[in-house]
């Protein structure tokens, strides 16, 4: 047996991203959601017919029998005391999302997910199901034939999985009975709040805003909200200003940020990054463990045992470490990523070398690890 132990770290893979120097204008709306316009979700718990031997086990999943015997019972059936136990049923949960101004009548998408025990829903069919949102009333009911998106197939000696057939979708599976209780006509003010918050962003939507339509109409609360007053713009509804504004051009700001993914080994460096003067050296210590156990038996026709003797050899390399090298002071990104190539580091020692960085205070930008 022959085990080995890096002390300096996993092998990560490295991608440096550079953003840049100036970002392009986005429009509003995709910087910012507007209060109120937003999605309400919805969930129900259904039953799913017609699999092929491939539902839940009811021995195991209970809920899937008491739910069958339920909607027999609703639609006049009397099963008290029976014992049925069939494999093309199983009990899934639905969710879906109620899109901003959606209208009684209208279709949405859903998604269902076995919570049983079925191997699979392809070909299954979902029985009428309501979907209530948080305030406990219904807003849809779904219904229909469920699209699986994965596969499995099972023989006597194993089987196969491919993707996911315990969950599915049905497009335009849901019919709004019920609509969110918002009027946004009803509304003198609108707020905007940024994905990002950032002042300098929000100070240039509100000038963006307020050039477009007029003075006085925007105005920045803080760094995450630009308000709107409706009454002060000359339109008929709140719908008018935000289609005015929805797609004015914006040039975003960002902080400055490292991120690191220390799953993937992935390093991201924003372009306002910055690095004091400061002097880096890297090196490497290795231990290395090799077991060549030792097999010891007894002269022939002599009493004893074979017996395994354990026998480790352990050996400790240093590689050779780099010598200090010296990054400038207020290094740009490009200066960043060539001072830190320059050291000739592997890609798995450059994160070790950035936690360095910043705890010795000389990189200038938030640390996300993640």
């Amino acid at each position: 047996m022959r085990a080995q132990f890096a002390l300096a770290g996993c092998f990560l893979s490295l991608v440096l991203t550079v953003v840049p120097v100036h970002a392009s204008p986005i429009r509003i709306k995709d910087l910012v959601e507007f209060d109120g316009v937003r999605g309400n979700d919805l969930v129900g718990y259904g039953l799913v017919v017609g699999l092929n031997g491939t539902g839940d086990g009811l021995r195991n999943a209970p809920f899937t029998e008491e739910i069958m015997s339920n909607i027999l019972e609703r639609l006049g059936i009397n099963v008290s005391g029976e014992q049925f136990r069939p494999k093309n049923v199983a009990a899934v949960f639905v969710t879906a999302e109620l899109p901003p101004f959606a209208r009684a009548g209208g279709q949405i998408d859903v998604t269902v997910s076995a919570i049983g025990d079925a191997k699979s829903l392809l070909g299954g069919t979902l029985i009428m199901t309501p979907l209530n949102a948080a305030d406990g009333q219904i807003y849809a009911v779904a219904q229909g034939a469920i699209l699986a998106g994965g596969v499995a197939a099972k023989g006597e000696a194993g089987g196969v999985v491919q993707g996911v057939p315990t969950a599915g979708t049905i497009p335009a599976g849901a019919r709004i009975e019920r609509e969110a209780d918002f009027e946004l006509a009803s509304l003198e003010t609108v707020r905007l709040a940024l994905r990002e918050p950032d002042f300098t962003t929000a100070s240039r939507i509100e000038n963006a805003i307020n050039d477009a339509v007029g003075g006085g109409v925007a105005v920045m609360l803080d760094s995450g909200t630009v308000r709107l007053s409706v009454s002060e713009m000359r339109t008929t509804s709140p719908a008018h200003v935000l289609g005015q504004i929805e797609n004015l051009l914006v040039e975003p700001e960002q902080r400055a940020r490292v991120v690191v993914d220390q799953r993937s080994g992935t390093i991201v460096i924003g372009q306002d990054v910055r690095i004091s003067r400061v002097a880096v050296s890297q090196g490497n210590l290795t231990l290395r463990i090799e077991e060549a156990p030792l097999v010891v038996q007894p002269n022939p026709f002599a009493r004893g045992e074979t017996v395994v003797v354990p026998r480790s050899n352990t050996q400790i390399t240093k590689e050779p470490g780099i010598a200090l090298a010296e990054v400038p002071s207020g290094a740009s990104l490009s200066e960043v990523i060539s001072g830190l190539n320059a050291l000739g580091v592997a890609p798995r020692d450059m994160i070790d070398i950035l936690k360095s960085i910043k705890a010795a205070g000389a990189l200038h930008a938030e640390f996300v690890v993640r």
